[in-house]
């Protein structure tokens, strides 16, 4: 296996540790050492590992076959229940994965736009496929050059840049292209986050791409109820024309959806012209976690004002006495090694690496996890209790005085 990981955001050096079982909050690795999980397999589980809830669904599920590859009830029945959780939602298809989401949403606007280009916002990350595998520039001019060794640099020249935070680069740029079928978005960054939006930011995005015929593409695989029921959009007050989701609608299990206006997504196939399928797509065990996850979310609702009670603890522990900065929103949060609170991508990269590798090795030892990561965003879930948080702000404490 190639760095010992199936995926590169696990790799730890030396070597990365494995974990043999989990259970709420925390992970008890193959060495027998349990931890406070603040990573949550990066963003997916909101109630928590092994949510009984989700598991008797799956549990339910399986006496009845995991694979079928025909329509099952199961498919109408969690897309009603996120067009209704969506205001201007009309229509969902259900693929795999959080990048097969936003690869599918990303041709979906070319196919129904008939133009080419693509805008991202510098250092937002929209999956590993090569449209959106591109280096971060300095200019809102910025053409695409391939993050990956295997990109052809023609496939992403299509793919430009601006700063986040950033309308009037955006407002640049779309003046002198006429040929951009659509903007993709995090509304809040969170792989490198949490980066949150100015005030008005987003709703200047939404004028500004409905002004130049650009579809807005908001990729809520993140914040998808992770903000809320509803999402970033509804936290924010903007509707975006497709929406890419993933992570939390999957329970802990794999899967990925891209979602919008009836007019758009009546474009795919084999309703109409732009292909897109699956072998797995609206896999039945999937769609049951889903759905008990969001029926858990309907019925604790309060969950949300508790996540962030606590993340907004964390942060009052932290106080002012340190040289670094806190972010949070509802239960994302992040300690940031810069002074101030980054606005994008490259006030991120100010951050001193190497202090926050220092630091995540003495909270790991004091057997809290946090993503290895200075540019990746820590979770709580529904299975932090308060004694996790006491815990958490003890170690917060002694290891950002070291």
């Amino acid at each position: 296996m190639p760095g010992g990981v199936s995926s590169p955001v696990r790799a730890i050096k030396p070597y990365p540790f494995y974990t043999a079982q989990a259970r709420g909050s925390h992970i008890t690795t193959v060495d027998g050492k349990t931890l406070i999980d603040c990573c949550m397999a990066y963003g997916p589980l909101l109630l928590g590992h092994a949510n009984p809830v989700i598991r008797q669904a799956i549990l339910t599920q399986l006496e009845k076959g995991w694979l079928y590859g025909t329509p099952t009830p199961l498919e109408p029945e969690f897309a009603r229940m996120i067009t209704r959780d969506h205001a201007g939602m009309d229509m969902v298809r259900f693929v795999s994965s959080g990048s097969e989401a936003t690869m599918a949403a990303i041709r979906l606007a070319r196919g129904f736009t008939g133009k080419k280009d693509l805008i991202k916002i510098e250092g937002g990350f929209h999956g590993a496929h090569d449209a959106v595998l591109v280096k971060a520039g300095s200019g809102a001019t910025t053409m695409g050059v391939p993050d990956s060794a295997g990109v052809l640099a023609d496939l992403v020249a299509h793919t430009r840049q601006v700063a986040f935070n950033d309308a009037e680069a955006l407002e640049t740029l779309l003046a002198k292209n006429s040929d951009v079928a659509a903007l993709i978005i995090e509304p809040v960054m969170g792989n490198i986050g949490p980066v949150i939006p100015d005030k008005n930011y987003l709703q200047n995005v939404r004028e500004i791409t409905r002004a130049h015929d650009v579809l807005l593409i908001f990729d809520e695989v993140i914040t998808g109820y992770r903000l809320g029921i509803g999402g970033a959009q509804k936290l924010f007050g903007v509707q975006s024309d497709l929406t890419t989701l993933g992570k939390i609608i999957g329970g802990g299990l794999p899967i990925g959806a891209f979602c919008g206006r009836r007019e758009i997504m009546s474009q795919v196939a084999p309703a109409g012209p732009v292909y897109q399928a699956g072998t797995f797509s609206g896999n039945p065990l999937s769609l049951c976690a889903g759905i008990a996850t969001l029926r858990w979310l309907h019925e604790n609702k309060g969950l949300y004002a508790r996540l962030d009670k606590k993340t907004q603890e964390i942060e009052e522990s932290i106080g002012t006495k340190q040289k670094g900065a806190f972010v949070r929103i509802g239960s994302m949060f992040k300690y940031f090694f810069r002074n101030r609170p980054p606005k994008n991508y490259q006030e991120v990269k100010e951050c001193d690496t190497a202090a926050f590798g220092l630091f995540w090795k003495s909270m790991f030892e004091k057997e809290v996890f946090l993503p290895p990561s200075q540019f990746e965003t820590n979770f709580l879930s529904a299975g932090h209790s308060d004694e996790d948080i006491t815990a958490l702000i003890q170690a917060y404490t002694t290891c950002l005085s070291k």
